[in-house]
């Protein structure tokens, strides 16, 4: 068992799974949860999430908590749970992860997965605090970013952020890291994992990642999963929402790399700050 597990965590596993083997550990590196594929002695697999700092535990619990209907097979399913403990205990899922195999720049998989998240953005209601709220957040990363960015555009990013005028947004389920990472490909059937980043938001959130990497200068792709999707931006609350949910994401990009301490991902985030900026804006019809 590795050091990471806490004596209460092991304890609660032991309890829900019998004397179980670890078989692999798939944690992330700059990540603070443990993530590990285990099989229980009746020969069942499962996936062990263990943290005692990450709120991304409870994020993953409430979404399954909150369900995900038409999904079965293509999701994990939530076998055992406690918030309080940090750690949760999901069936495994076979398959291998797209990110990095051929399966990445099959368009084949783009639609299927457009698909599969058009299953898992169920409407959640209207909020009138999301967008001041990201907002809020968005300028205080801004701030933050004083020094990781040329000057000028620090300065072009406050501005674009100021002439948005935050209004009520509709909200669904979004899975929060929608990418080639967090999908499995068994052979030929797309499945998701990892919901550690789940959340009630606008659905264009889920998209900006895939349209500054995957996406970017990929039509076939691009086409094939707004095929899959069935959606792209078409009124001004979504087109103002897309633009705050990029600008939000880019900069924060560069701050968390920044901090963690991976230039890589931070040059990444600056090229998504400059493209955003330029009128980077893909989804609209």
């Amino acid at each position: 068992m590795t050091a990471a597990i806490t004596e209460l965590q092991q304890s609660l596993l032991l309890s829900w799974l019998g004397d179980f083997t670890v078989m692999q550990d798939h944690s992330w590196p700059l990540q603070d949860t443990t993530v590990l594929q285990v099989a229980a002695p009746d020969g069942q697999e499962y996936i062990v999430k263990a943290s005692t700092t990450s709120h991304h535990i409870r994020r993953e619990i409430a979404a399954y908590s909150r369900g995900l209907p038409g999904l079965h097979g293509r999701v994990p399913t939530l076998k055992h749970a406690s918030p309080e403990a940090g750690l949760l205990v999901t069936g495994y899922l076979s398959g291998t992860l797209v990110a990095g195999t051929s399966s990445e720049s099959d368009p084949r998989t783009y639609r299927e997965a457009g698909v599969l998240l058009s299953r898992m953005h169920l409407p959640a209601g209207t909020s009138r605090s999301y967008s001041s709220a990201l907002a809020a957040r968005t300028g205080s990363l801004i701030q933050r970013a004083h020094g990781l960015l040329p000057r000028e555009t620090h300065s072009r990013l406050q501005e674009a952020l100021d002439s948005l005028e935050p209004g009520p947004a509709a909200l669904v389920t979004t899975h929060g890291d929608y990418q080639p990472r967090n999908w499995l490909d068994d052979d030929g059937l797309i499945k998701v994992i990892d919901f550690g980043r789940a959340e009630l938001r606008p659905w264009v959130h889920d998209l900006v990642r895939l349209s500054h990497q995957q996406l970017l200068a990929q039509p076939m792709l691009a086409a094939a999963f707004h095929e899959g999707l069935g959606r792209v931006v078409t009124t001004e609350e979504e087109h103002h929402l897309w633009t705050m949910e990029n600008l939000n994401q880019s900069v924060g990009t560069v701050v968390w790399a920044h901090d963690v301490g991976d230039a890589v991902f931070e040059r990444q985030g600056v090229e998504m700050v400059t493209r955003v900026l330029d009128g980077f804006l893909p989804l609209e019809g």
